[in-house]
């Protein structure tokens, strides 16, 4: 990951998503294999991000064992050419997929459970804590804040605290803002906003293809949102966010590469 001449920071890490999962709400991105993940990291993957039960609004839930049969295969071989997270809101499936070489859980629920606050204790892995309101299949069911910058950073920041307090190194923690779970058009961009806000921890921002892209740019088919991804992918680049998971490697590589150049 390059590293501007003259400055101390960054640019973002690129985090390609694998849903194995047949009704994640992108299309293209469902079913998602091996060799899918390998030509994202050959296009310059940082983490692949494997998920096994879909979260979009309105989502059912599925069994602990058909998520692990999704995932846990897909685990055991990305592994092995390189940094995969776990995206899941079970610990029973964090930890098979820790087992099998994950290095990051990405934990859509914030740690709410005890048990996958202590398997993160435990294993020492990295971790992201995403804010959701609710559950997936309630979350879009008009969501209500007195003050959501305050209220989702806060929840957030409590959070990472209490697992530095418990002896987890601050380094290995990344906060994300939940973007679409659970917020109004307006919500989610008060809070790309105010990102700054979760500092000093580390930001993860996942906005790809998502319907807030779609409000904003009259696009309701998933498939026309790719422009209006890059729109926030270039204000994390300049905001200094620290990962953006997309489900396009290739062209937020190529953006990043793009801004970098223009300002050595």
């Amino acid at each position: 990951m390059a590293v501007f001449e003259g400055a101390d920071w960054r640019r973002p890490q690129v985090m390609g998503i694998i849903n194995a999962t047949p009704d994640s709400f992108h299309e293209a991105s469902r079913g998602g294999n091996v060799e899918s993940a390998l030509k994202m990291i050959q296009d310059g993957a940082d983490w692949i991000d494997i998920g096994g039960e879909s979260t979009r609004p309105g989502a059912d839930k599925i069994s602990i064992e058909e998520e692990v049969e999704r995932v846990i295969p897909l685990v055991e071989e990305i592994s092995k050419h390189g940094n995969v997270s776990i995206d899941t809101r079970h610990s029973e499936v964090a930890k098979l997929a820790i087992e099998a070489g994950a290095t990051m859980i990405n934990d859509v629920s914030g740690l709410r459970e005890q048990s996958m606050f202590d398997l993160v204790l435990e294993s020492g892995c990295h971790v992201c804590i995403m804010h959701m309101l609710g559950e997936p299949g309630n979350m879009q069911d008009n969501p209500q804040y007195e003050d959501v910058s305050n209220e989702v950073n806060s929840m957030l920041i409590s959070k990472a605290r209490e697992l530095v307090e418990s002896g987890h190194s601050m380094d290995k923690i990344f906060l994300d803002p939940g973007i679409g779970f659970g917020k109004s058009l307006q919500h989610n961009i008060d809070l790309l906003q105010s990102s700054s806000e979760l500092r000093p921890y580390s930001v993860l921002w996942g906005v790809s293809r998502k319907s807030m892209i779609g409000e904003i740019c009259g696009q309701a088919d998933t498939e026309n949102r790719l422009a209006g991804s890059l729109g926030v992918a270039a204000k994390a680049f300049y905001d200094r966010i620290d990962i953006i998971r997309v489900h396009d490697v290739r062209e937020h590589v190529d953006l990043f590469s793009t801004l970098e150049a223009l300002e050595r």
